[in-house]
């Protein structure tokens, strides 16, 4: 299954960020992006999803939060090797 490509622009009551956080969650949950795999740079999702760096940045923290990234120092973000439930 394939998630729809994200849309910046569309109108909602929620956050960018958060759609963000739910659209790349949805990409991880559907095996799109690959445990274990390591995710670009904050600044290249930024351009691929035509959003400010900074919401980038706190979809990352919010994906954190959920266990479903994980981001090594020096290293670069990566998607978690087992998925919560």
């Amino acid at each position: 299954m394939s998630v729809p490509p994200f849309d910046p622009d569309q109108d909602s009551s929620e956050y960018v960020y958060m759609r963000l956080a739910n659209h790349i969650e949805a990409r991880i949950r559907t095996g799109e992006l690959s445990l274990g795999r390591r995710l670009p740079a904050e600044r290249d999702q930024a351009a691929e999803y035509g959003v400010a760096y900074l919401t980038v940045r706190r979809a990352m923290k919010e994906l954190r939060e959920r266990g479903l990234i994980k981001t090594v120092l020096g290293r670069g973000t990566y998607v978690v090797d087992e998925l919560p439930a």
